[in-house]
C-alpha cells in the first residue's frame, strides 16, 4: 500500500504545481505518479496470480 500512497502523493503535487503554473514540476510529478501506480497494479496482479496458483492447497 505504500507505493499507492506515494503515487497519490505525487498526484497531489502534480495538481498543486499545475494550479500554480509550474508545468515542468507538474509533468514530472504526474509521470512519477503514473509509473508508481503501474508498478502497484503489476504487483497486485502478480500476487493475485500467485495466490490462485502457487499457494493452492
Amino acid at each position: 500500500m505504500s507505493i499507492l500512497k506515494w503515487a497519490l502523493f505525487f498526484l497531489v503535487i502534480s495538481v498543486v504545481a499545475g494550479i500554480f503554473g509550474f508545468t515542468g514540476v507538474s509533468a514530472a510529478s504526474a509521470d512519477l505518479a503514473r509509473i508508481l501506480f503501474y508498478v502497484f497494479v503489476a504487483i497486485v496482479v502478480v500476487l493475485l496470480i500467485r495466490g490462485f496458483t502457487v499457494f493452492r492447497i
